[in-house]
């Protein structure tokens, strides 16, 4: 296969860290080329030399036998350079066919608007991806999924040749990421050049052609996909054994922490009953839309149900705010940390601190000095990785963010942490880590509830699940029925439940 695109010796700095150094890589016509590693591991960093959005250090970028020593982003898209990053760059109130066509139509310097060429540039190109959409429909009101696809024909209506893709799958449905691993899987039989950015190692083995390692900015090798499997894949992407211990309950205390009895909301989730112990990790899983997250944002006073009974040890308890939920000892660790977890550009002190402020108020004015001490004492002990308690949080790993977010609840001395989806966007080495803090947390006597539609992160964090598909609670597994199951055993018992909600 001809190669399309090349860096070579390609280096990049920041303020005296060492993003890139000396990265040689060939993308080649018709590929489907991973890029993995850590965060912070140089992917992303590459991927924005590349597209014109950094200027490299040193090196040479070759694209289509053009020689560049810096690409600007307009140079990269007359190039067929094209980027798919995690935000989409979407415009939320334009409809399905103007996001489509936009790009096209500015880069002709259309003059008056011609709308039956936009139709018929969003039809022609969702046409060659073999999906239909509702082209008037406003972009904010389409799935997740259908906004890759949107963002998958504006970059096709851009005559693109090599298309980048960071994490595209991350808040998708499995049914929803067969579908968008299909498409990319039609787009290379058709001479298009992918290369896609993923955390999820089953999705890369599924469609990579070709592995490019990377670890603290350094290149470990290019790799067929037939060359490893997902533990020497680990190994290569940090360095050690990456291993999940599965989580088990040592707690001798049985007495119920949190009850819930028939809890609904009305068009969410209905009927909900369970009772969790300290030391207990209840995991909650199911199809995206089964109303996980709505029944976590109810426990935490964010999405107030209907009906139904909630109890904190023993005692009946209504639960209508975070203010609520905190005095009773809950916390959530809410789905988007960037949005709803933590302050991107304040420094991780105060965000470790936000959640406790008024304990640190001494007569009227925060106590700077043990506002440092906190933050310091809760990066030591989840290891964040930072130069500082005053770094700003928007410059760390999404890993490192995470175990802040996590910090800044554990100041609240909760007896109930609900965490949903903790490792979403995570790389796997941060995971293993996060992991580690999780169980540490049950087995100091904490009752945890882990929403998660990673089978493998259920069976190896919880030691209870509940199944709940179309807002019901349709299977709950207890310790003796974990103990022995598989994955496979698992998907498939998650796979009767989309079965039975098909039939229904």
């Amino acid at each position: 296969m001809e190669t399309i695109l090349e860096a070579k010796q390609v280096s990049k700095s920041f303020v005296g860290v060492q993003a890139l150094k000396d990265i040689t890589i060939q993308i080649k016509q018709g590929e489907i080329h991973c890029l993995a590693g850590e965060n912070g591991c140089g992917k992303s960093t590459l991927v924005k030399c590349f597209s014109g959005v950094y200027v490299p250090d040193g090196g040479k970028i070759i694209v289509n036998g053009k020689n560049y020593d810096q690409l600007t982003p307009t140079q990269a898209m007359r190039e067929g350079i094209q980027v798919i990053y995690q935000d989409l760059s979407l415009f939320p109130h334009l409809t399905v066919e103007e996001n489509i066509a936009i790009g096209k139509l500015k880069n002709e310097k259309a003059g008056l608007l011609d709308w039956r060429r936009v139709r018929k540039i969003a039809k022609e190109h969702l046409n060659r991806i073999g999906v239909q959409l509702d082209l008037e429909q406003p972009v904010e009101e389409i799935s997740m999924a259908n906004r890759q696809i949107v963002a998958i024909c504006r970059a096709l209506a851009q005559e693109c040749k090599i298309l980048f893709m960071d994490e595209p799958t991350t808040a998708l449905t499995k049914t929803e990421v067969d579908r968008l691993l299909n498409i990319m899987v039609e787009l290379k039989k058709r001479g298009m050049s992918i290369v896609f950015i993923s955390h999820k190692l089953d999705e890369v083995f599924s469609v990579a052609d070709v592995i490019t390692i990377f670890r603290n900015g350094e290149k470990i090798g290019d790799f067929k996909s037939e060359e490893l499997d997902k533990k020497s894949l680990s190994y290569y992407m940090t360095g050690r054994e990456v291993e999940y211990p599965r989580y088990e309950r040592k707690t001798k205390n049985d007495t119920p922490v949190l009850e819930v009895e028939h809890l609904t909301r009305n068009g969410q989730f209905q009927d909900i009953s369970f009772s969790l112990r300290s030391g207990d990790i209840l995991g909650v899983t199911g199809l995206l839309g089964a109303g996980r997250t709505e029944l976590a944002l109810s426990l935490f006073g964010l999405n107030p149900s209907h009906s139904g009974i909630v109890k904190v040890e023993g005692k009946e308890c209504k639960i209508t705010s975070p203010i609520a939920a905190k005095k009773y000892g809950i916390a959530l660790l809410p789905e988007d940390r960037s949005v709803q977890g933590l302050f991107m550009n304040r420094m991780i002190m105060e965000n470790i601190s936000s959640a406790i402020i008024k304990r640190l108020v001494r007569k009227g004015r925060l106590d700077k000095k043990e506002e440092r001490k906190t933050a310091r004492q809760f990066i030591q002990k989840l290891k964040v990785r930072t130069p500082s308690e005053e770094t700003i949080i928007g410059t760390l790993s999404g890993g490192n963010q995470q175990k802040a977010v996590i910090g800044k609840w554990l100041a609240t001395q909760p007896k109930i942490f609900i965490m949903d989806t903790p490792t979403v966007g995570i790389d796997i080495g941060s995971k293993a880590e996060i992991y580690e803090q999780i169980h540490r947390l049950a087995e100091e006597g904490m009752a945890i509830i882990l929403i998660s539609d990673e089978v493998q992160e259920i069976l190896a964090n919880c030691n209870r699940v509940m199944i709940l598909a179309d807002g019901k609670c349709s299977c709950m597994l207890e310790e003796e029925d974990l103990r022995e199951k598989s994955e496979s055993e698992m998907e498939a018992l998650i796979g009767q439940q989309k079965r039975k909600e098909a039939i229904v």
